[in-house]
């Protein structure tokens, strides 16, 4: 594996040296750098063309200036990477990294969800094939990926913030409207469960009930104004997590599994007092760090109580358990900090604009729940487009596995439907899933220009398509260095995952 690497990662420096070569030449000829300074009517202008002139080295030819560029990110290796100027003269590197710290945190939020449901939604849809719930999720998922990315932005802007902040005022509906959308989520969950007819009602009727009595106490208890999971949402949420991780993982037929990953919930739940304590003196990132510690030993401590000869199947889905555990007691503790959201905003904490709300200090907590309310548009933005994707990518390539000859030797062999699914169908079904995730990781990154040009974030994607319109070479060097190192990674990532999906493969 380790000659793999070192020829692959030999591979990608001939690559990014041979594709920035011609970039580079390519751009330079695009346009003029001293287009705006010609057109000046500055006494200086002569001053200025000269200084820009010696800053970007544009007296040297574009085919040996890229070998003065080069030698700047070259000294990446000694420590001082230099990537020149901008037309403004800026210095890239400074400008590029407030950029590409903005793109980060939206890509990755978008690309993990996105993923995630797109792939859940995707194995859903082919094990309940040709359903009405497939029916149906197909419908949705090829109508968000054919519109364009800036019409749902705007749309998200319109009525997913300015709406939901004017609803913020007086967050009251009429109660046909809640019974109204209780009957739509029922019928949702319904389809999704499936079964017969008599399953389907039963089904329909309990969902209902559960969606509208939801309903009405996020109306009238003021739920929406100060938000709180508290000890029994963390209970029931993580109990709900630790069901789904022991049907994925052992089936509930497993005592020692469930037992186990039933703790891991319990105990989280229970340690939701305590940790206020630390959350109020300790309110920085070390505490987020205990809280995930904490969960994880007590995953630990859980597996070889209970685990035995599962002890290692006990470890896996309970480690699982207690980080979503950890996750919701963070959670809850920044929702405590929505009522001050709130209040600093005027009452319209779902953000437009920006990263972040201008001269906004406070913990850590405020912090963060003004990060979400920032992110949360862009994200859902860049998610719908990609999950529309994924989730048929996923679908058809679980259905084409379902078919081949070893699944049904599993299936003959007397093995339970959730072992074939799981051990056997999904990780060759992930496959083309990990070769396209590693392709679309660089493009998101750096072709997010148009969603972050509507929220107005100045990631890397906004900051390229600028940069390309004012002739600014050194920047779009920049942009598409790092875009291809980061697609070239996760693409060594990708190859590399494959023998871990499929014990056939071998990296030699």
């Amino acid at each position: 594996m380790f000659s793999y690497i070192v020829r692959r990662l030999l591979q990608a420096v001939l690559i990014v040296f041979a594709a920035s070569y011609l970039i580079y030449v390519l751009a330079a000829n695009a346009g003029d750098p001293l287009e705006d300074l010609h057109g000046s009517t500055a006494p200086n202008k002569q001053q200025l063309i000269a200084l820009r002139t010696e800053q970007l080295h544009l007296d040297v030819s574009p085919f040996l200036r890229y070998f003065i560029w080069l030698g700047g990110v070259l000294k990446v290796f000694t420590g001082n990477i230099d990537l020149g100027y901008t037309n403004r003269g800026q210095e890239v590197a400074a400008v590029v990294s407030t950029g590409i710290a903005q793109s980060v945190q939206l890509v990755f939020a978008a690309t993990f969800l996105a993923l995630f449901l797109g792939v859940a939604i995707g194995m859903a849809t082919a094990l309940r094939q040709y359903s009405g719930f497939d029916y149906t999720v197909t419908f949705i998922a090829f109508v968000f990926f054919s519109l364009p990315v800036f019409w749902i932005a705007s749309l998200l802007k319109m009525y997913l913030a300015i709406g939901f902040n004017d609803f913020l005022a007086h967050p009251e509906a009429p109660p046909w409207l809640v019974v109204l959308i209780g009957l739509v989520l029922g019928f949702v969950w319904a389809s999704i469960v499936g079964g017969g007819a008599r399953k389907y009602f039963l089904n329909f009727g309990v969902a209902t009930v559960v969606f509208i009595v939801g309903l009405f106490g996020i109306l009238y208890t003021g739920w929406l104004i100060a938000p709180q999971l508290g000890i029994v949402g963390v209970l029931l949420l993580g109990i709900g997590a630790a069901v789904a991780m022991i049907y994925l993982t052992a089936g509930f037929g497993n005592r020692r599994v469930t037992g186990a990953t039933l703790t891991v919930a319990v105990v989280g739940a229970i340690l939701w007092w305590p940790m206020q304590f630390l959350y109020y003196y300790l309110p920085n990132e070390w505490s987020i760090v205990i809280t995930f510690a904490a969960m994880v030993v007590v995953a630990i401590i859980a597996a070889f109580a209970w685990g035995g000869e599962e002890r290692g199947l006990s470890l896996r889905s309970g480690i699982l358990t207690g980080l979503i555990s950890a996750l919701l007691l963070v959670v809850d503790r920044i929702m405590g900090a929505w009522p001050d959201l709130i209040a600093f905003t005027s009452g319209r904490p779902i953000a437009t604009i920006g990263p972040a709300t201008p001269n906004l200090n406070g913990s850590i907590w405020l912090e963060s729940a003004d990060r979400f309310a920032h992110l949360l548009l862009p994200t859902l933005a860049l998610m719908l487009i990609s999950l529309a994707g994924w989730s048929r990518y996923s679908r058809a390539s679980l259905l084409e596995v379902m078919g081949q000859d070893y699944v049904r030797t599993a299936r003959a062999k007397g093995l339970p439907e959730r072992t074939v699914v799981m051990r056997h169908a999904f990780r060759n079904a992930m496959i083309p899933i990990v070769t396209l995730v590693a392709f679309d990781i660089g493009g998101i990154i750096g072709g997010a220009a148009i969603t972050e040009t509507v929220f107005a974030w100045n990631g890397v994607g906004r900051m390229f398509v600028q940069a390309v319109i004012a002739v600014d070479l050194n920047t779009v060097m920049a942009i598409f260095i790092i875009t291809s190192i980061v697609t070239l990674f996760f693409n060594l990532l990708a190859d590399l995952s494959y023998s871990l999906l499929d014990p056939r493969i071998r990296v030699n």
